[in-house]
């Protein structure tokens, strides 16, 4: 979220320390936005989102280079975290590179087709001007995660989704899900976007059985700090 400490690859730092004595080894990155020298571009049909967008992608499957490069990782047990922007990030890759073995998707966007049936499509349409707003629809009419998500098998996906929230709500959270190719699972968490001890637990929990690794004591789980909730404005 903007202004966040959080921006950078810290945001589950103290998860992956948790994991690391399960054996577990953990790539986390900045992504663009995070870079030194960014500038955002606020204009809402900027071409600059679509392009950090695709670096993002890029970055990941790069990472995954890095860590099958390695060679104690198993490459038959690599998995993919994301929450929001970077869950989006997972629905592309999980179509993309069948290296992956599993996904959790935490509170991100899944598909334009769902989103353009929102409240909210025709209003930022309105806001911007349908004839530019259908122009840019149609040149990255390619760029819905959507489109990737739906053949993620034989990975399997994990989805976690917040019910307090104003975008995201319950609805499309479950329309975003009957998207995503099988095997998958679904869960609605009683939290805002940033979610609860409850995901983690259930996180590590399909984590380990994906992976095939000794989950660590509740403990220890129970004492990774909250993922962190930035206020917007």
């Amino acid at each position: 979220m903007p202004r966040s400490e959080f921006l950078n690859r810290k945001e589950f730092l103290a998860e992956a320390v948790a994991l690391a004595p399960s054996g577990v080894l953990s790539l986390l990155t900045d992504g663009p936005i995070a870079r030194p020298g960014h500038v955002e571009d606020k204009n809402p049909l900027s071409d600059q989102a679509a392009s950090d967008l695709l670096q993002q992608i890029i970055d990941m499957r790069r990472g995954a280079d890095l860590l099958l490069a390695r060679s104690d990782v198993d490459p038959k047990r690599l998995a993919y975290v994301g929450h929001s922007y970077d869950a989006t990030v997972g629905g592309f890759l999980s179509g993309i590179d069948r290296r992956f073995k599993a996904f959790v998707l935490m509170a991100g966007t899944l598909s334009d087709e769902v989103d353009m049936r929102s409240k909210e499509y025709p209003e930022a349409r309105q806001k911007v001007g349908p004839e530019k707003f259908d122009a840019f629809q149609s040149k990255y009419s390619w760029l819905d995660p959507g489109k990737y998500v739906s053949h993620a098998s034989p990975a399997f996906v994990f989805l976690q989704y917040a019910s307090r929230e104003d975008y995201l709500t319950p609805e499309r959270d479950r329309e975003y899900a009957a998207i995503v190719s099988e095997p998958k699972s679904f869960k609605l968490y009683d939290a805002p976007h940033a979610l609860n001890a409850e995901a983690r637990r259930d996180r590590v929990a399909f984590l380990s059985r994906q992976l095939g690794f000794k989950a660590p004591a509740a403990s220890v789980i129970a004492n990774v700090p909250a993922l962190v909730q930035p206020p917007l404005q």
